[in-house]
């Protein structure tokens, strides 16, 4: 047999095989109702909760595919896909495991509250596959997160797998936000430590994270963060947050998290920021205008010469509960000391406004809705400032609350007198 027949002859016969094989792989595989069905049963036994897809498609050809479109949970606030591919590996297929080379999601919505009620059954475990990645590469865009306080943040994003589910590369993005948002993580060799890159309000936040893991498998995760020259305001704007203060801010971040996947990192993540702000300005609020009047008007903006504390934060099943302390601002002749926490949307806080620092100063509280607290003064303080403002003009009115003050902390009489919001309220944080 001439060398040219048995090419034809070999060319016939492969071509014969893989025109079975693909008849046979054809026929093994599911119509698209039946991988639609399919899907549905296996991610409500996954998540524990009912699901519906409106459609499902899988093709061969040019590479395996799967594609699911309005993925959708059926829970008060539904998790909402519009559109999920999803590419298995082929090489890795005909080994009978299953290796994703990427993942792609547009369009997504994920309420915090229904996230956290997922709960899948017994016996569901994650896919296993050996020594690789069960997932290479994972990509999505706007894909909108829903917080704990309900506010609603959109995000681009793409991850980089080795094995064991840890990220190679990472980067976290704010879609249309200017100043910039982006969070990355490259990972150093084949270490549990990353590089963290953080662009946000036109300053940085670099710094690293390091994952250890216990012999029982418990994980803690730790790390350290600079932030540096943060606009303040245009930070929080980032995330639908809204400020009391502007400025640059500078500090130290420690971070630290501990639990046995993922998720339990997230929520138990606890971190401690000393910062202060650079030509900080208290929005919104006027510290004379407010002491002129007596409360009665505050309208404008205060100008502070020294904006300094530490704020520490720790996730909870409830949210982000922000707590600040050691908080010192200076404006003009006026310094306030004081501390606060903010949890629920909700803040307490306490502090004292001083004319001369340590020596003369008026103690206030506040309480209630962060975007609109009532702020109180001791008994006293209206009475006590009008007979200093007689005695002694000018400063009279501090010299004489401070009396005042005095005064009602030791009759304990009368009910507090709600006053002006305080010159200095802590920033509002994203939960």
């Amino acid at each position: 047999m001439k060398r040219g027949r048995k090419w034809t002859l070999g060319l016939g016969i492969a071509a014969a095989v893989l025109g079975a094989a693909w008849l046979a792989v054809a026929w093994w595989l599911p119509t698209d109702e039946e991988l639609t069905a399919w899907l549905t049963a296996e991610a409500e036994e996954r998540l524990g909760v009912k699901v519906t897809i409106g459609s499902a498609h899988w093709a061969l050809l040019p590479k395996p595919v799967v594609v699911v479109n309005d993925f959708r949970t059926q829970q008060a606030q539904a998790v909402v896909i519009r559109h999920l591919s999803a590419h298995p590996n082929a090489r890795v297929l005909l080994h009978r495991k299953l290796v994703f080379e990427r993942i792609d999601i547009d369009d997504a919505v994920f309420p915090r509250n229904s996230v956290r009620a997922f709960h899948a059954k017994p016996g569901v475990s994650e896919p296993d596959a050996g020594d690789g990645a069960p997932l290479e590469h994972f990509e999505f865009r706007n894909l909108t997160w829903i917080y704990y306080s309900g506010i609603a943040v959109a995000y681009d994003g793409e991850i980089d797998f080795d094995p064991h589910w840890r990220p190679r590369h990472a980067e976290l993005r704010r879609p249309g936000i200017n100043p910039a948002f982006t969070l990355t993580l490259t990972r150093e060799a084949d270490a549990d430590r990353w590089q963290t890159r953080i662009h946000v309000g036109g300053g940085t936040a670099h710094g690293n994270v390091v994952l250890t893991t216990a012999a029982n498998g418990a994980m803690r995760l730790s790390g350290e963060l600079a932030p540096h020259d943060i606009e303040v305001a245009s930070a929080l704007s980032s995330f639908h947050g809204r400020s009391p203060v502007g400025g640059k801010g500078s500090g130290q971040t420690v971070l630290c998290a501990d639990g046995k996947w993922v998720g339990e990192l997230a929520r138990s993540l606890h971190t401690r920021t000393t910062f202060s702000v650079n030509a900080a300005t208290v929005l919104r609020f006027d510290l004379d205008k407010a002491i002129s009047t007596r409360g009665k008007e505050h309208d404008g903006q205060t100008a502070l010469q020294e904006l300094t504390g530490q704020m520490d934060t720790q996730n909870t099943d409830e949210g982000m509960r922000a707590t600040y302390t050691g908080l010192k601002a200076r404006a003009g002749k006026y310094t306030v000391t004081g501390k606060a926490t903010i949890y629920h949307r909700q803040i307490e806080a306490s502090g004292t406004l001083d004319l001369v620092e340590g020596a003369i100063g008026v103690p206030f509280t506040m309480s209630g809705p962060v975007d609109k607290p009532k702020t109180s003064v001791p008994p006293g303080f209206f009475a006590g400032a009008a007979i200093g403002t007689a005695v002694l003009p000018g400063i009279g009115t501090v010299i004489g609350a401070r009396v005042g003050g005095a005064l009602g902390r030791i009759f304990k009489g009368g009910a507090q007198q709600p006053v002006a919001p305080a010159p200095v309220a802590p920033k509002e944080k994203v939960d």
